[in-house]
């Protein structure tokens, strides 16, 4: 059962919608398996957006790289691309759906309704790519032209770390000497009843991210049967290794961009956490302990810890030979990825147990503070939703942003959608879906963003 929108809230015609509609209806799924992806869907979605979006095609310069696209939107100022406008990043792809049971409609039917857009990539992240280019469209055909040149860099492989998309994009700019003064990519959002004591929606802009490092732990043994164990199987030495890396995990930390996050909203905050925060370059552990107390907010301060896979074994009555487990690390703004492994290695105290690296690592970014163009970003927020309080954070997780660090001025990773905790849970999790009023939002951001960038 749907229901037709607030009159004062925005929402989107009919025709609008159903772009986003048909992107979402292309499965350009990621998989760690690459020989699993379906490169047609890709194929699809860029014909899509080819004939969706004509004046874009016309009048931006288009590269590729692989199924990635970069778009060069020239400045009229005459300026070289040192002095760049903006970046604006996006990603085409998404994860896959393990599970069908729950969606409302099936993922990959892009069904619209009075108040929904439904599928997987509705927020992550196929409405921020449609967003952009329904924005520049609009621009174009009103004659608008940036003062300086603006790029449109959408990923096809963010969600197995974009090293195809991203990574070759980002050398490429970097190569022919790119500079820009604000990068814009996905990250923060509005929410609302998500943080303790604030009652007004709050909007944070990301301005950097945590690091990510997957450690792989082994024990190996002769194995045997059952009735004659040794004093430890492989399984009890792997067990007793990841419990104690979950037992110790990294201390608790208050960053610069933690402590600018918590100033910003401090004005928002009821009784007593006002006075707390108020007093948090004296009182910056009993600050910290109070955030740890949450899931959501242990995140901002300390590297987190989650082993998430373990396995070994056979049979119940056979001794295994081998077993290992998988821990992931989020890794704080000041901690590394060697860190990681020094710490594992630590508090482990085994040498039985073999720790080492898996897959793909990022460093956190350096330093992360707000940027000079933070606030024209926080202005737009403003302008689009009113009321809300805005503020710092750091992505949990990695984007692709992180390739060009060194490419910006300023990093901002931030949607305008209004989400609730159960929202959130939506993206890369079952129904994922945006609603019409938020596709509404984000086009009309990434408007207003593109009029100012048109005199910067």
């Amino acid at each position: 059962m749907t229901r037709t929108a607030p009159a004062d809230e925005p929402t989107v015609d009919e025709v609008t919608a159903e772009r986003l509609a048909v992107a979402l209806r292309c499965r350009t799924v990621s998989y760690e398996d690459r020989e699993r992806i379906e490169l047609t869907e890709f194929d699809r979605l860029a014909e899509h957006l080819e004939r969706s979006f004509p004046l874009v095609h016309k009048q931006l310069a288009v590269e590729t790289f692989g199924h990635s696209r970069l778009y060069r939107w020239a400045g009229s100022a005459g300026k070289d691309d040192s002095e760049s406008a903006a970046i604006l990043l996006a990603h085409m792809d998404v994860v896959p759906v393990d599970d069908l049971d729950g969606w409302t409609h099936p993922p990959f039917d892009g069904v619209v309704d009075d108040e929904f857009i439904w599928g997987r990539g509705a927020i992550d992240d196929k409405s921020r790519v449609l967003a952009i280019l329904e924005a520049v469209e609009q621009a174009l055909a009103e004659g608008v032209q940036p003062a300086r040149t603006v790029y449109l860099a959408f990923g096809h492989d963010e969600e197995i770390f974009g090293s195809q998309g991203a990574g070759r994009m980002a050398a490429r700019l970097g190569a022919v000497g790119v500079r820009a003064r604000l990068l814009l990519d996905e990250g923060g959002v509005i929410t609302t009843g998500v943080a303790d004591g604030i009652n007004v929606p709050v909007a944070t802009i990301m301005v950097g991210e945590k690091g990510f490092a997957t450690v792989r732990l082994s024990v190996s043994d002769i194995g045997g049967h059952s009735s004659m164990p040794g004093r430890q199987t492989v399984v009890g030495r792997l067990a007793r290794a990841v419990a104690r890396i979950q037992d110790n995990p990294f201390p608790l930390r208050l960053t610069p961009v933690s402590i600018d996050m918590l100033s910003r909203i401090r004005q928002f905050m009821s009784e007593p956490r006002r006075t707390l925060v108020g007093l948090v370059n004296s009182a910056g552990p009993v600050v910290a302990r109070v955030l740890a107390a949450r899931p959501q907010t242990e995140a901002l301060v300390r590297t987190t810890t989650a082993p998430t896979v373990i396995r070994g074994g056979v049979k119940p009555n056979v001794l295994p030979q081998k077993a290992e487990a998988f821990v992931n690390f989020r890794i704080l703004p000041g901690d590394s990825v060697a860190d990681v492994l020094k710490h594992c290695r630590k508090v482990v105290r085994d040498k039985g147990v073999t720790i080492e690296l898996e897959g793909t690592t990022s460093e956190p970014s350096d330093n992360p503070a707000a940027g000079p163009d933070f606030e024209l970003v926080a202005e737009i927020a403003r302008e689009v939703v009113p009321g809300i309080a805005v503020t710092v954070g750091v992505v949990p997780g990695a984007t692709d942003s992180r390739y060009y660090d060194e490419l910006a001025a300023t990093r901002c990773n931030f949607a305008p959608i209004i989400l609730t905790a159960a929202d959130l849970e939506r993206i890369h999790g079952t129904d994922e879906r945006i609603s019409r009023a938020d596709y509404a939002r984000l086009i009309r951001f990434n408007r207003l963003l593109i009029d100012r960038l048109a005199g910067f």
